[in-house]
Order: structure tokens, then sequence, then C-alpha cells
């Protein structure tokens, strides 16, 4: 697999010198800069793409182009909306960028309630609270019906959760669910998220999983005749949130949109971490059946709780098989070099992902959560023992 790493551009603190350090080859980046719905222009594309190659390192895996809230709901300028995205294709696959993410997840992007979980060691890792994030939806946004989202047992404990919390408690938890994370979309306030939300509930889950499929009708063929490889990442966290449609979740989801745009250039990310939240989700097998549509991977691992917490553990600690996934990452790998695929179309692009924040950067400015340089060199190093030891065994 090649080793590459998220970076949020220039202004990132952590340079693409580091990077290198790191070990890593190649980058996986997006033009943060440009707007949602915005056309990403050859130009600027190409003077991302010869920032990164001058430094030595290859631009791997464009994460994210994003997908404006118009496209999902198929309202407002939609169609334009589509175009500009076509265009966006076309561009970064003529200036040499083939490898898409993007996510089709319906307002928040990426959430946690807590970016500080102190793990027994010290260290600090992103949690999500099944308890505050009812309490935040049922009794800070207040949102319509959000009680019925819940089972009684986290409403009981949803409500003595915000009973006991401080109004500083509150603020910060809001902040962290609706401010936007790190590679996320944008925020909201309390007011426009309600607003957002309504737009989508109504279309419920099978009506938003066909805009997805509307949309793939529209962006697959142009991929695809420009060699680009759409890969989709899974809701995080792969259930509903809001009262929200998820479409995104399961072996199920990935396996309807597959076939929804059965092409080359229609695949997957396999994200651990967010697959990896639900205890239905085998990740082995799920690689093993989608394997020829898999196109990059995020290794990150979790430790679930039974309510559907979770918590973000060390890269080989926790409840996802990491050896057994990179087995079988691997094998299609040499999978594709056996049917005689070129060795750029043969390996599979892999970042460590969410790192832990560690002592030395626990104070520093600018680091951003989950994506601190300590702790995600940490778990490149350990997942490529990882690697190292599985390729030598199967090549015995």
């Amino acid at each position: 697999m090649i080793e590459t790493w998220r970076w949020f551009g220039p202004s990132d603190s952590i340079t693409l010198r580091k990077i290198k350090q790191a070990g890593a080859t190649g980058i996986v980046t997006s033009l943060h800069e440009v707007a949602t719905g915005a056309v990403w222009e050859k130009r600027d594309i190409q003077a991302r793409k010869e920032m990164i190659e001058a430094e030595g390192l290859t631009w791997e895996v464009i994460e994210s182009i994003p997908v404006h809230n118009d496209i999902k709901t198929r309202s407002g300028d939609y169609l334009q909306l589509i175009e500009n995205y076509k265009l966006s294709i076309k561009n970064a696959a003529q200036c040499g960028v083939y490898t898409i993410c993007y996510n089709f997840m319906p307002v928040v992007d990426w959430t946690r309630t807590n970016l500080m979980y102190q793990l027994p060691n010290q260290s600090h890792a992103l949690r999500f609270e099944m308890t505050d994030f009812a309490a935040y939806d049922i009794f800070i946004l207040k949102r319509d019906g959000a009680r019925d989202s819940y089972s009684p047992a986290v409403v009981a404990k949803a409500e003595l959760a915000i009973s006991d919390m401080s109004d500083e408690a509150k603020l910060e938890l809001e902040k962290n669910i609706i401010a936007g994370l790190p590679g996320g979309e944008g925020s909201y306030t309390r007011d426009t998220i309600r607003e957002a939300i309504e737009e989508f509930i109504v279309l419920g889950t099978e009506g938003f999983r066909e805009n997805l499929f509307a949309f793939l009708r529209e962006i697959i063929p142009v991929a695809q005749t420009h060699g680009a490889k759409m890969c989709i990442h899974p809701d995080d966290p792969p259930f509903s949130l809001f009262g929200l449609p998820r479409v995104v979740s399961t072996a199920d989801d990935a396996r309807k949109l597959l076939n929804a745009a059965p092409s080359p250039a229609n695949g997957l990310t396999m994200c651990a971490g967010s697959y990896g939240a639900r205890g239905d989700n085998d990740l082995v097998e799920m690689v093993k059946e989608f394997a020829e549509r898999v196109y990059f991977v995020h290794l990150r691992n979790v430790t679930r709780e039974d309510d559907g917490s979770f918590y973000e553990s060390d890269h080989l600690d926790g409840d996802n098989d990491m050896v057994g996934l990179v087995h079988a990452l691997l094998s299609e790998e040499q999978r594709r070099k056996a049917q005689g695929q070129s060795l750029s179309l043969c390996a599979i692009p892999m970042r460590p992902d969410h790192g832990h924040l560690l002592e030395d950067e626990l104070n520093q400015p600018n680091v951003k959560p989950g994506y601190g340089y300590m702790g995600r060199l940490k778990g490149l190093a350990e997942l490529r023992g990882v690697m190292h030891a599985v390729s030598n065994f199967m090549r015995r």
C-alpha cells in the first residue's frame, strides 16, 4: 500500500517536509480555499500539485471535492452545481490526480462530542458519546421529535447529563457538534442547523439514497472517461444523527451504491473507523467482497460501547481486526498484480487517521483535533510494521 498523509494545504502547521520525514510518500489533500460548489480550476490544481512534488512527494488522493447540499437535496441550482462537479473531476484528472474521495453525509460531516477524551496513558482521543449527543439534540437544539430518535434509557441518561452540565460545557458540546471539524464542509448556528435538518428529513432514507444514485449517474461516466476513480467515504458515525437519513453506513449500503453505477470509476473509501463503529460491519469480509472497488483506505481503530458510543483507540488496539484488514488489502493488491494491472493501479493509498494528541503537542496552537503530528506519526509507524510483517508472511 502507498503510505499517505492528510495535509490541509499551505496553512497547515504540519509541513510537507515533516510529512516526508514521517515516512509517507503520498499526500491526501484538497483545495480547501475553493468554496463548496465552485469549479476546481486547472491552474489551482496544478499549482498545488507542483508544490507537493517540489518536496519529493506525490498528490495521491483528493480528499475531498465537497458535494454541495443543494446536490444532496436536488434543490436550488443543483443542475449547475453538478456540472461544476463534473468539470472539477475532469480538471483534476487532466492534471494527473485521479483518485477522488467524497462523502454524501447530510448536514453534518464527521461528528464527535468530545475532542479531548483522556485515555489511561494521559493522551487524548476523539470520542462520540451517545448520551451527550442526545442531550444536545433533545434539550439544547430542541429538535422536534428528537426524543423519538433514542431509546428510553438513553433519554433518561441524557436528561441526567444535561442537568449536571454547566453552561460552559453546553457551549463546548455545541461547538464540537455543529461548528465543523477538520476537513468538513463548514459550520452552522443553532437556527440554521434546524432548518437544514428539516430539509433532509423530509426526503426519507430511500429518497435521499435516490438523490445519491442520481448524482452518481451524472458524475461516474465523466470520471470513467477521464480515468478518475471516485471513492465515497462512509457516514461517520455510521448511523442516523438528528433523525437524518444515512445511506453509506453498512455493507448493504455499499452493495446498493456499487450496483447503482456499475463502473470501475465508482468505488469506495474503506474507512475502518467509520464502518467499524458499527459492530455488525465485518470489515475484513467487506474488503473481500468489494475488493476490486476499494481505491482508498483510512486505517483507524475504535472501541465501541453498547449504546453506540465509541472512542478512537490506538491504531492496533480496539474492536477492528487491523491485521486481518491489512492482510485482506494486501491480498487484493496481489490479485491486481496477478491480473497484469500496472503498479499504479495495484497499490492502494492508505493513511493513518485521527491520531491521539500526545504530551508534546498538548498546548501547541493550531493543532487540529485528530490531526496532530506525533499521534499520526505513531499510528503510521505501527501500521507500517503490520504491513511489513504481513507482506513477509504472504511471500513465504
